[in-house]
This record gives structure tokens, sequence and C-alpha cells, in this order.
């Protein structure tokens, strides 16, 4: 076994020019229509849950004294309440304008890719 020709072998497939295959494009396609959506289901629900624990914080008065930072508290936990549930649908609505746009594509692609076979 030549361990310096299998080597050899894996730096020149590094290097060596990668063909796009069909299957490959439908990958990033798909992936195209769904990120923008992930994305953004993560960015608002992490600030939606943050909203409602300072909300919790200031209502419980870990943070602020008086019961007008307990007031406070309560309308951002409630803000942050909406946040997390109004998530979901907002990226189910998302997700499916994402593959509204790109579904075409990548059915023309799909439809290439099982006639080939």
């Amino acid at each position: 076994m030549n361990t310096d020709k299998i080597y050899a072998e894996q730096i020149a497939n590094e290097y060596a020019p990668k063909n796009a295959t069909k299957v490959k494009q439908l990958k990033k396609l798909d992936a195209k229509a769904k990120l923008p959506a992930t994305i953004f289901a993560y960015t608002f629900g992490i600030i939606s849950a943050l909203v409602l624990g300072v909300g919790m914080c200031l209502a419980m008065k870990v943070i602020g004294s008086g019961v007008a930072a307990m007031v406070v508290g309560i309308v951002v936990g409630v803000v942050g309440i909406v946040g997390c549930g109004v998530n979901y649908p907002i990226y189910k609505k998302l997700r499916a304008n994402g593959k509204a746009k790109y579904g075409s594509d990548i059915m023309k692609l799909a439809k290439e890719i099982s006639e080939e076979e």
C-alpha cells in the first residue's frame, strides 16, 4: 500500500474542478427556498424569548422595584409571549412563499432527474 500515492490523490481531488450535478443543484435550490424562513424563525424566536425573559425579570422585581416595574414587566412579558406565539405561523408563511418562489424550478429539475434514470 503506497501511502504517498493515496495522499497525492487526496490533494489532487481537492483541487480538481467539481462538477455540479443536478442532485446538488436540487439540494441548493431546496436550501435556498427554506433558509430565509429558518433564519427569521430562529432570530425572531430568540428575540421574543429574551423580551419575555426581561418582562419576567421586571414583573418579579429582579430588575427594578415598585409597582411600575411590575406593570411594565407584565406588558413586556405579554409582548414576548405574543412574539413567541406568532413565530411559527410567520415561519410557515415565509416557508410557503419560498416554496412558491422556487417551486417551479425545483419541480422542473426533479422531473429532469427522475426522467434520466
